[in-house]
């Protein structure tokens, strides 16, 4: 389900690729875990200068893949822990990344994205988090997402589970650069990656680094009050029944 691409015409530019297209990029457990592993792998490649980060198919990611957090209640718990994991491995990843969200990041896809130097999108493109719909706290995207627009928007949204458009995403800063149509996002990553993998790599990794400290995602403190406030509100009667709920609504 993840799987990674290198190019010629691209040194110093590794890719990790969320390829499950049949489920839209679900994630669940095992996804997570892998991508968090990938990503570590690439962190300890010296060749690596850039890393981009994108989805098979029609869209980035829809988000957590919640008909199985209904079979069983205690999956969604593991995936919230994944997708904590993931978004500070990526957040302290010393190369920056780019996510190439086309189509469609939704609920914790949104929050991985939000978690990269970079997001490149397109305009009809679907983002946001639309969690407390299924009666969880959508505190564990806060972290990345807070410093990336701002403590005042970043409540707007995870209090407000519509989506809102790519071209949107871009004007309050959740996206870096927005393209015409999905087709054009990865063209348009490789174009920035390769452009942030020709700069000094020791000064690139130094400001990142930098940067991390600054906002104080360097540290797992912020990472794990998210998450456990998230969790807090996993498998009780009233999430499950709007769990349910929810995905009886998506059949009609």
């Amino acid at each position: 389900m993840i799987r990674t691409e290198r190019f010629d015409e691209l040194p110093g530019v590794g890719t990790v690729v969320i390829d499950r297209p049949d489920r839209r990029n679900a994630m669940d457990e095992p996804l997570l875990r892998d991508l968090a592993l990938e990503l570590a792998s690439m962190n300890s490649d010296d060749t690596i200068r850039c890393v981009i980060l994108r989805g098979e198919g029609r869209v980035f990611s829809a988000g957590f893949d919640l008909p199985a957090c209904l079979e069983e209640p205690e999956r969604l718990r593991g995936m919230l822990l994944g997708l904590s994991e993931v978004c500070a491995t990526v957040k302290r990843l010393r190369v920056p990344v780019s996510c190439a969200a086309h189509g469609a990041a939704i609920a914790g896809a949104c929050a991985l994205a939000s978690s990269c130097d970079l997001v490149i999108t397109d305009r009809a493109a679907k983002l946001g988090y639309p969690v407390v719909t299924i009666g969880v706290s959508p505190a564990v995207s806060a972290p990345p997402l807070e410093r990336a627009i701002g403590a005042g928007r970043a409540r707007e949204r995870l209090l407000d589970p519509a989506l809102i458009s790519g071209e949107r995403a871009r004007e309050i800063g959740l996206a870096t650069l927005c393209v015409d149509l999905p087709e054009d996002v990865v063209p348009r990553a490789h174009i920035e990656a390769k452009k942030l993998a020709d700069k000094p790599p020791h000064a690139v990794r130094a400001t990142k680094a930098w940067m991390n400290e600054v906002e104080g995602l360097d540290t797992d403190g912020d990472f794990h009050k998210a998450r456990d406030a998230s969790l807090a509100l996993v498998a009780s009667e009233e999430q499950r029944a709007l769990l349910a709920s929810v995905l009886e609504s998506r059949k009609k």
